[in-house]
């Protein structure tokens, strides 16, 4: 059936299909199904690094920050150590790119194409921040994973919580990205 809300659907969400790639991005959070698909990609041998990226989050106490959390996650999942990059200073969607991208930098990493995994509704905006900051020459592939309260494009406009998180990211995506028009043109 189509809604009138469809064009938000189609803002929000964004998956494309999985290719092989350089390295695996995990723009933070506290939901571990975004290691677990992570680990999967990795272990299907879609990429050779995975570099999760947050710091701490009072969601998960156990842990010094969202990395690692995450980090943990992959090596219970069969991710060797040594192939779980660190980035644990990112505190929003943009320091997670910006961040990442020191890292790869760092271990003279080259990346050419990457997958992106996130939260099906963060999906638009962190997939248009990554490219942001990445290099413009870099294929993006998005893997997105729905959250604990399940969010998906087909059900995001069922229940009141879920409209309220999906128009929360509209809002977000346009106070986001306003300032970087211009200079997106340009890259």
């Amino acid at each position: 059936m189509n809604y009138p809300f469809d064009c938000i659907t189609d803002l929000v969400f964004v998956k494309t299909e999985i290719k092989p790639a350089d390295i695996i991005l995990v723009p933070g959070g506290s939901h571990p199904q975004l290691m677990e698909r992570a680990a999967e990609l990795y272990n299907q041998g879609l990429a050779p690094y995975i570099l999760p990226s947050g710091h701490y989050n009072p969601k998960i106490p156990d842990y010094n920050s969202e990395w690692e959390f995450l980090k943990s996650i992959g090596v219970k999942l069969g991710v060797p150590e040594q192939r779980i990059l660190k980035e644990d200073q990112a505190s929003h969607t943009f320091e997670n790119a910006e961040f990442s991208w020191k890292v790869i930098k760092k271990n003279n990493i080259t990346v050419k194409k990457a997958i992106l995994v996130c939260k099906a509704y963060h999906s638009r905006r962190a997939l248009l921040t990554y490219q942001s900051v990445f290099p413009k020459d870099i294929e993006f592939y998005v893997a997105y994973v729905p959250d604990k309260k399940d969010i998906q494009e087909s059900n995001w406009f069922l229940e009141e919580e879920k409209i309220s998180t999906v128009m929360g990211e509209v809002v977000k995506i346009g106070t986001y990205f306003e300032p970087y028009i211009k200079k997106l043109q340009e890259k």
